[in-house]
């Protein structure tokens, strides 16, 4: 018996197919940019790689409620595996803020980040993900839509992750040191004011304090450059490793792909650390004030240095 596919078009203009005994269509798979939608919610897309990042806040927090619960003064295996993790994470954000009490306040959500990534980029290369899915219509062909793919492989994901990094870093650094000196990061109006206050004794202060505001207005510029890098780059890294094990297992789909699949797995736990520890340098940097470390490094003038030694010798 000679098997088909017979075509019907859905609400959302993809074409399902279903086995029939007429004639054979041969299956397409192509790895897109794109995550490819398997239903809607009204005109909202569930797609595959939004079901990935489901299962990956799903473990999240099946694995937090049961260590939670199961917290012992002496810890077994899993406490003790995820206590080192905890531990060691402590140590390593430490060296980047030299305050634990800034530590303890960033480190939370630094760590989520990285477990979330990691498992979003280790779902991703699981036997089955990206190769077991339902066969739709599409421009005549039929094409194999995944059931799951890595979540971190849909630029969406990670522009969303990276947008939390960088708002949520200003944020922090309004409650840290002030909406009005964060204001000054990037509209430096203060700078601007020094030029009538300062010019009698600095008269440079008038070529320097326009060129220091607009050094502030480039930090704007910065701060989208720093969600496009974020982003980018986690998505760049997790879509390339899809693509390297789909060619290794379409040129010899046994033994060869398998040192691909173990660097994936260590790529997946470098990517997702870089993420994390620059959402780290991002919160530090924005809850240091900058005026105050500029102050601390001012160099006397000639004339500060001897009202000074004079105060000394007057006391």
């Amino acid at each position: 018996m000679v098997e088909a596919f017979e075509e019907t078009t859905t609400e959302h203009g993809l074409i399902e197919t279903s086995q029939g005994d007429v004639s054979t269509h041969e299956i397409v798979h192509e790895i897109t940019l794109f995550a490819e939608p398997l239903a809607y919610i009204g005109e909202f897309p569930i797609t595959n790689s939004l079901v990935t990042a489901w299962g990956a806040v799903l473990i999240l927090v099946v694995l937090a409620f049961f260590l939670r619960r199961g917290l012992k003064e002496i810890p077994g295996k899993l406490q003790n595996i995820f206590e080192i993790i905890v531990e060691g994470g402590l140590s390593l954000a430490d060296q980047v803020t030299n305050d634990r009490k800034l530590t303890l306040k960033i480190f939370p959500l630094s760590i989520s980040i990285f477990f979330f990534v990691l498992f979003n980029n280790w779902l991703g290369i699981l036997p089955g993900s990206g190769t077991i899915g339902q066969v739709v219509g599409h421009d005549g062909e039929s094409v194999l839509v995944p059931f799951l793919r890595g979540g971190t492989a849909d630029i969406n994901t990670t522009l969303a992750l990276a947008i939390i990094a960088v708002v949520g870093a200003n944020v922090f650094g309004i409650i840290t040191i002030g909406g009005w000196k964060m204001f000054n990061k990037y509209v430096n109006l203060k700078v601007l004011g020094e030029i009538f206050t300062k010019i009698r004794k600095e008269p440079t202060v008038i070529l320097i304090a326009p060129i220091t505001f607009f050094v502030g207005l480039l930090e704007i510029i910065g701060e989208f450059a720093k969600v496009a890098s974020l982003s980018f780059r986690l998505f760049g890294n997790v879509f390339a490793g899809e693509v390297l094990l789909a060619s290794m297992a379409a040129i010899i789909a046994y033994f060869v792909p398998v040192p691909f699949l173990f660097l994936e797995i260590l790529v997946g736990v470098i990517q997702a650390l870089i993420f994390a520890m620059l959402t780290l340098v991002y919160f530090t940097i924005s809850a240091q004030d900058h005026s105050e470390h500029e102050g601390s490094h001012h160099e006397e003038t000639p004339t500060e240095e001897l009202v000074d030694e004079l105060k000394r010798l007057t006391v």
